[in-house]
């Protein structure tokens, strides 16, 4: 499996060791992130380079997986959920790692470097590689919600915008006149 790795200079190293010991496992391993440590680096642009790849290479039917972190995780999943078709999920246990791809199909993992030590986070990572997507009919009506919204701005009606019991819209506003 492909997997695209982004991260800023809070991560550089964890990025190092979990390039290694990905590859050790035979995945072919894209990094994004910067080239040297600089305290002053700034995520975003890793990030989203990242899940613009992965995105890429799952149109192009390439089996591919991202994986993004820093500090704490949020603003790199911030980052890479701003790019059309990543699901990217912040994960802090092995539940949510396999929530992330069983229930919500996530194509990139967010994880805090500081939050965690290497061996849990690369624990994380190995089970999110390894967790299928159920295709569980509720999750794939739930995904593609989302993917609506994101194309054009879709929802599903809101129920409190439809009066109920056959009461008109003025009877159930207290300032109606």
């Amino acid at each position: 499996m492909r997997i695209h790795i982004a991260t800023d200079h809070a991560g550089l190293e964890f990025s190092t060791r979990l390039q290694h010991h990905l590859s050790d496992q035979g995945h072919d391993v894209v990094d994004h992130g910067p080239l040297e440590y600089d305290a002053l680096d700034d995520y975003p642009a890793f990030c989203i380079r990242a899940a613009q790849a992965v995105v890429r290479d799952q149109a192009a039917g390439i089996e591919t997986l991202g994986i993004v972190f820093g500090g704490s995780g949020n603003g790199e999943q911030i980052a890479a959920n701003k790019v059309n078709g990543v699901r990217a999920a912040l994960v802090w246990n092995i539940a949510t790692a396999e929530l992330a791809r069983e229930h919500n199909d996530a194509n990139v993992i967010a994880i805090g470097a500081r939050q965690h030590t290497f061996e849990e986070a690369a624990k994380f990572i190995d089970v999110f590689i390894a967790t299928p997507f159920t295709f569980e009919e509720r999750h794939v009506r739930r995904i593609a919600q989302i993917a609506a919204y994101e194309t054009d701005g879709s929802l599903l009606p809101d129920p409190r915008a439809v009066p109920r019991g056959g009461e008109d819209a003025d009877a159930m506003d207290p300032e109606a006149g």
